[in-house]
């Protein structure tokens, strides 16, 4: 019951809230510094179901995990269960390995003038954070999915701005641009309308369920390092109030 009115039971990647900007603004927004971390990723032109799904079945939703796993199971009798090694010579094949789910699911979709199938295009991605124990590619289970890659998202600033309610991509289009206009409106350093529209994800943090009201979705703006500073300076940071 507790994920129908927004509850949230998966971990999501640690960060730090260094600014909170929420008085005398119009889109109250945070500044947020993510260590690296590593991604499971699906590139998508129309249907975001089908990316969902084969996400999903990477990390185990739907029964057996469709990845190489890290675990190692020996084709002798007992069956023994042991990390993977190349120091034996027994016959050994890889188990699937179930993965824990996270928050938030991430999108980046982009818009297309027209429908030319153009190959410098920009695709449409989802990707679903893994928990902080891969925290490394080589303890990240391989994929079986072609479809599905292995992202490693380096440390990185942003600004992100949290709202409620139902989405889709004209609706989150909508939230960004008037985020957009309040990160002009702040006069942050190189900070355009069209930079928003063009860069900007879609976080989400609950299956579709809960009720709208208590979803809790955001929309998340890199920044560079000169932004950054800008807006530290100008508006302080937590440990400064």
């Amino acid at each position: 019951m507790g994920s129908v009115f927004g509850r949230e039971s998966v971990k999501e990647p640690p960060h730090d809230v260094v600014l909170q900007r929420g008085k005398d603004c119009q889109t109250s927004y945070e500044l947020r510094h993510y260590s690296k971390r590593y991604a499971a990723s699906v590139e998508y032109s129309s249907s975001q179901n089908n990316a969902f799904r084969d996400l999903a079945r990477y990390i185990g939703v739907f029964g057996t995990p469709e990845n190489q796993g890290t675990t190692s199971i020996a084709m002798t009798a007992p069956v023994v269960m042991e990390q993977s090694n190349n120091n034996s010579d027994t016959t050994t094949t890889t188990k699937p390995e179930s993965i824990a789910m996270t928050a938030p699911v991430v999108m980046e979709e982009h818009s297309h003038n027209n429908n030319n199938n153009n190959s410098g295009e920009k695709k449409n991605k989802m990707m679903f954070m893994l928990p902080e124990e891969y925290n490394d590619r080589s303890k990240i289970p391989k994929p079986t999915n072609p479809a599905v890659t292995i992202d490693e998202i380096p440390s990185e600033w942003g600004v992100v701005h949290r709202y409620n309610g139902n989405f889709n991509t004209k609706i989150n289009r909508g939230v960004a641009t008037r985020f957009g206009e309040q990160l002009m409106a702040d006069e942050i350093p190189g900070m355009t309308q069209e930079h928003v529209l063009d860069h900007f994800q879609f976080w989400g943090y609950n299956p579709p369920f809960t009720i709208p009201y208590f979803k809790r979705n955001e929309i998340w703006v890199k920044l560079n390092e000169e932004q950054v500073s800008y807006l530290k300076e100008k508006f302080g940071t937590k440990e400064d109030s």
